[in-house]
């Protein structure tokens, strides 16, 4: 689910970021989740502030942070506060991203100065801001009850995003009908969480059960995960649609 930061707020930081950048020094928002990353554009675009980049460390990351740079300096990525870190385990002990996240979180690390966590087998590589980085390689070294080796720096290619992929048959391609095949629920439960505001589509809160749902959309369901929709159709005999998609696992 999104960060809980409120977009008022946000858009607020944007702004001092690029005004203070005037004064002739970058300056830094985040680490973003995909919805503050998408409002960070949009407040920059409106307020035509155009010398800026989004960078999480590496080219196709999901969390980033935004950067403003003064008119002389050109954006790039390695003029970004980031740091890649490696931390090696055992491969028998399956750790997560949900592990990572929790052990840094528990460690007093906000989640604001954290970006991707790419848990493979045996070594994990994510990205913090560069002030803390020193901290984790020292300080933590258990993650989810397992021994782990923290250090600087990371060797691409990084471990790939895991997913468990889910499949069913839905009345239509409504919100409601795919969460519920996503987190295998009842079509009314479903309806139930969106109500309550459990449910994100594509990063932004959702509150009707009848929205309309695509291939491609992201579904956040707090509590249940994040999940992609790669397929719907065909059409059953029936008149029922086929759905297929995939559970981020970290």
């Amino acid at each position: 689910m999104r960060d809980v930061v409120p977009d008022d707020l946000l858009e607020a930081r944007i702004r001092e970021a690029a005004r203070l950048a005037a004064g002739g020094r970058a300056r830094f928002v985040g680490f973003l989740d995909a919805h503050g990353a998408r409002l960070a554009a949009e407040t920059a675009r409106r307020g035509r502030f155009s010398n800026c980049l989004l960078w999480g460390g590496y080219a196709d990351a999901e969390r980033v942070m935004f950067g403003a740079f003064p008119a002389f300096l050109r954006p790039a990525g390695e003029k970004f506060p980031v740091a890649a870190l490696t931390a090696v385990y055992r491969p028998q002990e399956r750790l997560t991203h949900r592990d990572f996240l929790g052990a840094l979180l528990a460690a007093g690390i906000e989640r604001a100065a954290l970006g991707d966590i790419l848990a493979g087998t045996g070594r994990c590589v994510f990205f913090c801001r560069r002030e803390i980085a020193g901290f984790l390689c020292s300080e933590v070294t258990k993650i989810g009850g397992a021994g782990v080796r923290i250090s600087a720096g990371a060797e691409p290619p990084y471990p790939e995003r895991r997913f468990a992929p889910f499949s069913g048959v839905i009345a239509s391609a409504r919100l409601d009908c795919a969460v519920a095949a996503a987190v295998g629920t009842s079509r009314e439960k479903a309806a139930k969480m969106i109500r309550a505001r459990l449910v994100e589509l594509n990063h932004e809160p959702a509150q009707a059960p009848d929205a309309g749902v695509a291939e491609g959309d992201v579904l956040s369901v707090r509590g249940q995960g994040r999940f992609a929709i790669d397929r719907l159709g065909p059409r059953t005999k029936k008149g029922r649609l086929g759905v297929a998609g995939r559970k981020y696992m970290g």
